[in-house]
Formats: C-alpha cells, structure tokens, sequence
C-alpha cells in the first residue's frame, strides 16, 4: 500500500473540494435513501384509501417498535399521510419532485467535484513527471524506449486516478447509499434484513480474489501498452527509411505482434474483473429470491408485515445491489491504479547522477580555457570509451577533434556540456570543475550545432529563437542572414511565420543546418561545439553552411568535430583520437608531415586521386 498513499499524497492541494464532494455524497445518499422511503406512504395512500392514515400509523409503531427509527419513520407518514388520500398524494408527489431535485443537484456537485480533482491530479502528475525527465540524464534516454516514457505519461497516469475515484467517489458515495438503504431495510424489519446479507461473506471473498488477480495482471497491460506506444512512435518517426525499403508489411506485422500481445493480455484482465460483477449480482438475486419467499409468508401468513411495508423493503434492498456491486470493483480499480502508479513512481524515483552540488559556482563568462585532465570515460560497466585525455582549449582557439568512427569525438565534446561526467579525472572552465558549476549557467555558456539537426514542428522565427523567450524579429533576421538563411526564410510562403514540420521535415538538410547554425548564432555563446555540421550535405549547401560556420566561429572558442578534413586544416590544434585516446595533435602542416601518422593516412584516403 506503500505506493497508494504515495497516489494520495497527491490530493493535498484539493482536500476542500474532495470534502465538498464527500458533503455532496452524504446528502445524495440521504435524498436517495428519502425518495425510497416515500413508496410506502404512497403505497399506503392508494391501497388503503381514507383509512391510511390511522393504520398507518398503529401499525407502523408496532412494527417498528423495536427501532429506534420508529421515531423517524412516524415523522415521516405522519407529515404527508392526511384523512384526504387526494391530498396525501398531492403532498407525496411534491416532495417526491422536491427530493429527487435536491438528490440530482447534490448528485451533480459531487460528480463535479471529483472530476475537478481527477484532472487537476492528472495535470500535475503529467507536468510533474515531464519536469522530471528533463532532469534526467542523456544516459538514461539511452537506455529507455521513447514510446514507454510516453506511455508511463499518457496511459499510466489515468489508471492512477481511477484508484483515487475508487477511493473518494465510489467507496464514499456508495457505502453511504448502502447505509441509507439499509438503515430503511433494518427500520422495516431486522430479521428480511439479516437474510439478505447471507450471501455478503460469498462477495467479499470473490471480490479479494478478483482483486489480486487484476493486480498481478495490470502491471503487464501497461507494459504491452508500451510496447504498442514505442512500435508506434519508431515507425512513424522513421516512415522515410521503412517506405524506402519496403518494409510496410514487416513493421505492420510487428505492430499486429504487439497489438495481439496487448489484446490477450487486457482480455485476461477483463475476463477475471468481469467475473466479479455477474456473480456477485447472482448471488444477490439468490437472497432477493429468498427474502420475497420469507417476507411474502410475513404478509399472507401472520400478518407480521404490511404489504406496503414489504414492498418498501424490497425497494430498498434491490436499490441496495448496485451500490454494493460498485463496491466489488473496489478493490480491483485501486490494484490497477497501483500497478500503474510502480510504473510511473519508478520513473519519479529515478534520481539523476548529473546535477547541481549544494551551493554551486555560478559561471558569469568565459575567460582563460577549457582543460581536460586524465579524463576516462565509460557508459556504465562498458569498455572505455575515453582513456587519459589531457587537452586544454584556450579562449578564442578552434580545436578540431578528428579520427575514425568509433574513436570517441562524440563522447569528448558532450563531456563538456556535462551531459555526462568523466568516469576518471576532471573537465574544468577557468579553474572551476564543471561539476561544482551550476549546470544552467554553464550550458548558457555553450552553443551546440549537431550533424542531426533538432527542429521543433513550430514557425521558424520561434525555431531560431528558442531557449530567448519573445526575441525581437530584426535579431533574428540578422541570425538569419549571418548563417545565410534569410534568402530561403523569404522564399516561403509566410516568411519566418512560416511552419516546418516535425523536425523540420518541410526544409532540406541544408536549410536545417542554416537554421540551426541561425538558433547557436542568436545565442551568441562564448564556446562553440560543431559536431560534423557539414556532414551528408551537397556541394553547394556545405559551401553555404561552412560559410556560415566561419561567421558563427568569428570571435568565439570553437571546438570542431569533422570528417572532412578540408574544413579544419585551419584551426588553431587538431586533436586525432583513436581507440579514445588522442595519438596525435599539432596543426595541420605539422601533423601532415608525419609520414606514418594517422590524420596523415585519413589525409590521404580523403583525398587520394
């Protein structure tokens, strides 16, 4: 139950409305409780006619004399009960009209208010867990499938608030309604009430049994809700790749693989909570068939019960089912809603490994180096990927990092942002650990172009301007036409209103690298990180981005990252890493004469004739 009282803890922002709700409950279940009360004065009225009113209440005090709701129930023949069975009626119908109204009314705000409170509890879970995964790490996205975050957002927390609906509407509102019912039914006679509930302990038993199954299965549903979700999410993300080679048949049959897998599993799940309602329901009709049979020879035989009094009575306890049948489903919901709530609690629980010490140095500005000393790397129990890198990047230097694929270039520079920390030794800015920096301060520092370019399906004025709030549009023109975009800006049909798609899936690869290189010259950052930014790009458009990259590169630290060679032979140190490990560094004249070198055989096999 450890992870039920962590849903409620939840609710504390809305304990007025759910007491306003529960409030409501009680005065629906006693307006209900009321409006069944009333068919036996009206019973009354029209069986007995003129005469209703004195046995009605001689008999009514001798068969209640065992209650202590005698008193109550006189009240109420005595108040719409009258000589005149023409009148009698008229005041039943309008306290009928009246009770029902009130009854409805209650019966509204209550569903009002638990609907208010479900949501708002969805809404701040949902931003809650979103916060959260923003704080976690670039390594845990590694190793956790998009479609199941997703999932745990989207599917897992409404499960969660059909345990907190159990909770605050169903075991509120239908216990009193029970109550209310049998509070009537025990008024009218004890004994047709204590036959009734002989089937109860059968109830509670199917109802526990139910529970556990339903909780060992929920767990699995939403888990092959994931796998739907991510199946979903990977092929639509990658539709260009299965349209080109051909595999629509091979990924449709995988999503019909998962969807089977769901499909059996929810069926299983249903099929066990199914069960509890029909047989409890069953079990009820067997004491509604036991009790008409019993109460039926109270009437005919000895004359012990009144046949509107009967009547009354089995109102009430057949209004009595659906509230307890509600309650058999209890236990089911808040086992779903438990099962549900480990998934996401699990992922709340999570705690990432890169965040701010206590009292962290805020960096203000970039003003000596960037220095790596004895930096080794590993993504968790994995190989190194980074052994013994020693390098410092001065102010104003551009360093360019080459070497095969695989030799850890990547790793190197995304060291520096700190999306992940050394295994061994330590990065610093200007003396100061990046670990005892304060993350927002020092990424504020530092501009990111990538060879994947990260769009947002919105306008591109908002694209080149994100992360600055309202920009104003002449900054972002002069972005703009620094990265050399502006021309092709204007060439849209609304210009930098203009909408890209999902990353950017309206431009070429070309205008989307202009526009990032726009969005990291907007920034203005002091460091600036390339990442194979001219890579997979025609002749014409490497020329327009590299002519770009020199405009962003003017006055800044850049630290390059280039397959080809012929955009670095200018910078200030190349560093060639290999195996992780940086074999050699120097300029370009230097490290080219080096006969037996690496960058001298990358040189060569770049640009062989």
């Amino acid at each position: 139950m450890g992870t039920y009282r962590r849903i409620l803890k939840h609710l504390k922002p809305y304990w007025a409305s759910l007491g306003a709700s529960v409030i409501c409950s009680l005065m629906y279940s006693v307006f209900s409780g009321f409006s069944i009360y009333l068919t036996i004065p009206l019973l009354e009225t029209l069986f007995h006619g003129p005469q209703a009113a004195a046995p009605a209440a001689s008999q009514g005090a001798t068969s209640l004399v065992a209650s202590p709701l005698s008193g109550i129930a006189g009240f109420i023949q005595g108040l719409v009960l009258r000589d005149d069975p023409v009148e009698s009626l008229f005041i039943i119908c309008v306290i009928v009209v009246v009770t029902f109204l009130l009854k409805n009314v209650f019966g509204y705000l209550q569903s009002t208010l638990m609907t208010y409170v479900e949501h708002g509890v969805i809404r701040d879970m949902r931003n809650a867990v979103y916060e959260h995964i923003h704080r976690l790490p670039l390594a845990f996205f590694s190793s956790e499938r998009t479609g199941g975050l997703i999932s745990r957002v989207i599917n897992d927390i409404p499960v969660i608030i059909s345990g907190i609906s159990a909770t605050f509407f169903t075991s509120v509102r239908e216990p009193l309604l029970v109550v209310a019912y049998l509070t009537i039914a025990v008024s009218i006679s004890w004994k047709l009430t204590l036959i009734s509930f002989i089937v109860l302990p059968f109830i509670l038993t199917l109802a526990a049994f139910v529970g556990l199954r339903v909780h060992r299965e929920s767990g699995l549903v939403q888990e092959r809700i994931a796998d739907v979700t991510s199946v979903l999410q990977e092929t639509i993300s990658g539709v260009k790749v299965v349209k080109a080679f051909g595999m629509e048949s091979f990924e449709s049959g995988k999503f019909g693989a998962a969807s089977q897998a769901l499909f059996r599993t929810v069926f299983r799940v249903t099929k066990v909570r199914n069960l509890s309602s029909p047989l409890s329901e069953f079990l009820g009709a067997v004491a509604g068939a036991i009790v008409i049979w019993y109460g039926g020879l109270e009437v005919l035989g000895n004359g012990a019960l009144r046949a509107s009094e009967f009547l009354g009575f089995l109102f009430a306890i057949f209004q009595l089912m659906p509230p307890v049948k509600e309650l058999s489903t209890v236990n089911n919901r808040i086992q779903e809603a438990t099962a549900a709530g480990r998934r996401v609690f699990d992922l709340l629980d999570t705690e990432p490994n890169i965040k701010n010490v206590d009292r962290p140095v805020v960096l203000t500005g970039f003003r000596d180096a960037i220095e790596f000393r004895n930096v080794s790397f590993r993504y968790g129990n994995d190989e190194l990927v980074l052994a013994d890198i020693s390098t410092r990047v001065a102010k104003g230097e551009v360093v360019a990092i080459v070497g095969p694929s695989g030799a850890g270039k990547s790793t190197l520079v995304d060291l520096i942002p700190r999306f992940y920390d050394p295994t061994w030794g330590s990065i610093t800015i200007d003396g100061v650990d990046l670990r005892a920096a304060e993350i927002a301060s020092l990424r504020s520092l530092i501009g990111i172009v990538t060879q994947e370019t990260i769009l947002f399906n919105d306008t591109v004025r908002n694209n080149i301007a994100y992360g600055l709030g309202d920009c104003a549009l002449d900054k972002v023109i002069e972005a703009a036409r620094a990265a050399n975009a502006h021309r092709f800006i204007m060439d849209m049909p609304k210009g930098y209103e203009s909408v890209i798609g999902e990353r950017g899936v309206k431009i070429s690869g070309g205008e989307r690298q202009r526009i990032a290189l726009a969005r990291a010259i907007l920034k203005n950052p002091p460091i600036l990180i390339l990442d194979e930014a001219t890579s997979a790009l025609d002749t014409e458009s490497e020329m327009l981005v590299q002519e770009a990259i020199e405009n962003l590169m003017s006055g800044r630290t850049s630290i390059v990252i280039a397959h080809r060679l012929s955009t670095v032979q200018h910078a200030d140190t190349i560093l060639v890493l290999e195996a992780g490990r940086i074999v050699e560094s120097g300029k370009h004249d230097d490290l080219i004469q080096a006969e037996h070198g690496l960058y001298r055989k990358l040189h060569d096999l770049q640009f062989r004739l």
